[in-house]
């Protein structure tokens, strides 16, 4: 690893755990080999606003398959 990455990696690691992940999404989202179109900006208000409430346990997870299940039953 070159110095100026282990320089890097060295202040990342002193940064809050907060914003440690999102620097790790961030360079993990870089990796995509195609980005996606990019969003507007009232989509990207929806998307900041529902991963605060996430963030602050306003809202309750499922899990996707028990969504699924739910809505699938629903239609028969």
């Amino acid at each position: 690893m070159s110095t100026s990455a282990e320089k890097i990696m060295a202040e990342a690691l002193e940064l809050p755990p907060k914003v440690r992940a999102f620097v790790a999404e961030r360079l993990i989202e870089s990796l995509d080999a195609t980005p996606g179109p990019e969003l507007s900006p009232a989509w990207r208000a929806e998307v900041i606003r529902r991963c605060r409430e996430v963030d602050e346990g306003a809202v309750e997870l499922r899990a996707a398959e028990d969504v699924f299940i739910n809505a699938f039953s629903a239609i028969k």
